[in-house]
């Protein structure tokens, strides 16, 4: 759903889209300047427990759950009035709004504390990247009183190709135009003294990406299986916005499992439970939206401040998918 969907990182390896441990622990210098600077927002702030959720998709709409559980004041904005509906029918507080046309003040009228923008591009080219990322984005600090702006990036803006390990300060030097858009929106955010998620692969109840397309014939294995995937679980994606939003995080945070993998490894276990055969191997797609990378994405920074997740790798989640008849397994 162009403009309101989800995370610009909804996906590096799980999804169509390509969207997304071993990493170094972050300085404690930073880690000093972040707490610092995190609890002069929260005294600043009073404590205001009110957010905006922007795209309730499937991360949004989770999110905007979670925090309505635990006491926030939530609001979510999605671009359909029937997306809107279904959501306030469970619920919770929800506005139609195109993010392209919206008057930013109006969305914002109620000052919330924090504004989280996990809207989606709609599998969209550049050109929707820069309007609902980019632009969304200038016009969120230029035309509002936001204290702090979280963005939903995606690990796919790490470009290395040899298997390497990656944290927050490795280069992030994406080749197409779509990923550098996301590092562009990514520095404004950052500049406001925000917060940027570079999600892996969001997978979770209802949506599996490599397991759909197993299930329905179309999955192939790239080149001999050796490109690294890295996952998210759903419930784990929410619980690290969830940690930002709570200690006023600042800086960039990677936000995958305990477990990258290849895509070949991938396969093996899934097959394996299902009693099915791998896929077929066919050559690399060089023409994957975001670019062919292979990298193994760690975690330990935001590990550093608290979070941890239910489901360490791949194969805790998708048994449970498995287990629960989230998905058609019938052979």
């Amino acid at each position: 759903m162009p403009g309101t969907s989800e995370s610009a990182g909804l996906s590096d390896d799980l999804s169509d889209e390509a969207l997304p441990s071993g990493s170094s622990s972050p300085s404690r210098l930073a880690k000093s300047e972040a707490s610092r600077v995190s609890n002069d927002r929260a005294k600043s702030e009073n404590n205001r427990k009110t957010a905006l959720v922007i795209g309730c998709g499937y991360l949004g709409a989770q999110l905007l759950r979670e925090l309505t559980g635990i006491g926030w004041q939530a609001t979510g904005i999605t671009l359909s009035e029937s997306s809107a509906e279904i959501l306030r029918n469970q619920g919770l507080q929800v506005a139609a709004a195109d993010l392209r046309t919206s008057d930013y003040q109006l969305l914002t009228k109620n000052n919330p504390a924090v504004i989280i923008h996990c809207a989606s591009s709609g599998r969209g080219g550049p050109a929707a990247y820069r309007k609902i990322f980019l632009e969304t984005t200038e016009r969120l600090i230029k035309e509002t009183s936001c204290k702090h702006l979280i963005f939903t990036s995606s690990t796919s803006v790490y470009a290395q190709t040899d298997g390497s390990a990656v944290a927050e300060t490795a280069p992030a030097e994406p080749e197409r135009e779509t990923g550098k858009i996301l590092i562009e929106t990514e520095e404004i955010v950052l500049a406001h003294q925000g917060t940027v998620l570079r999600l892996g692969g969001i997978y979770g109840p209802g949506r599996c990406i490599p397991l759909e397309k197993l299930l329905s014939g179309e999955a192939a294995i790239e080149g001999s299986g050796e490109r690294i995937m890295n996952s998210i679980h759903l419930t784990d994606a929410v619980s690290a916005v969830c940690l930002a939003v709570r200690q006023n995080l600042i800086g960039t945070f990677n936000v995958v499992d305990d477990t990258p993998v290849t895509q070949l490894e991938w396969y093996q276990w899934v097959c394996a439970q299902l009693e099915r055969p791998i896929p077929p191997f066919v050559p690399r797609d060089l023409n994957r939206k975001r670019g062919w990378t292979s990298k193994r994405v760690g975690n330990a920074k935001l590990r550093s401040f608290g979070w941890t997740p239910r489901y360490p790798s791949f194969r805790e989640g998708v048994a449970e998918l498995l287990n629960e008849g989230k998905h058609d397994v019938e052979q």
